[in-house]
């Protein structure tokens, strides 16, 4: 795999909440030429994201429901909305957490797939948070994802007890069947760890540390 190829499949994040404006607008400089898949910035910045990264191949990426996804029915969408309207092509929400342990998959199928159809023109992907759910959970948590017409589910926020593990990749992309992309986050910092996730059969990841990632591979060409 060269640069290119493993930029492309990385969602470069920066979503910590004291992140200031001047640090974001750091980011995207730093990051912008970089080839990478998105830039995903928090909601504020979308808008600021979009402005400066103008008809860039690098798209704007935002979050909904972040980090805990206990948001009351609409208030994700109306979340999710207002990010396209500010320029995000890529919106990552996280899935009623609670509703999902409680046995209600329905639940969380009809609030992401009002969300996939109300915005169809953007790239949804449903965060299920794997940390806290049972492989049986996992398996629900991407039919219910499926079933939406969401385009990946992806494993964690980054921001829970753990991260994305090795083992629910492989879960998740095995139970996927190709009906689903899935997403590797939270706690990928080196070059080793990407390719491990990518191994497993994630299409894409989320890392705050692509730059890094990609100087890497760079040093090992």
């Amino acid at each position: 795999m060269n640069i290119k190829e493993l930029a492309i499949r990385i969602d470069q994040t920066m979503l910590r909440p004291e992140t200031a404006e001047n640090e974001v607008i750091e980011f995207i400089e730093r990051s912008s030429n970089l080839g990478f898949a998105t830039l995903c910035v928090p909601p504020c910045h979308v808008a600021l994201a979009s402005r400066l990264l103008g008809s860039s191949k690098t798209l704007v990426s935002t979050v909904a429901g972040f980090p805990l996804g206990f948001q009351v029915p609409g208030v994700k969408l109306l979340e999710a909305r207002a990010a396209f309207d500010d320029g995000a092509s890529e919106i990552d929400i996280v899935m009623n957490i609670s509703r999902l342990k409680s046995g209600n998959a329905p639940f969380v199928t009809a609030e992401i797939g009002s969300i996939v159809r109300a915005l169809p023109e953007a790239v949804i992907k449903v965060i299920i948070e794997t940390c806290y759910l049972t492989d049986q959970e996992k398996l629900s948590a991407l039919e219910a994802a499926v079933e939406s017409g969401a385009d990946f589910v992806k494993t964690s926020t980054g921001f829970a007890a753990k991260g994305a593990d090795r083992r629910d990749v492989e879960i998740l992309a095995v139970a996927a069947k190709g009906r689903i992309q899935v997403k590797a986050s939270g706690g990928i910092k080196t070059l080793a760890d990407a390719l491990s996730m990518l191994n497993a059969g994630a299409e894409r990841l989320g890392t705050s540390s692509g730059p890094s990632i990609l100087e890497e591979l760079k040093g090992g060409v």
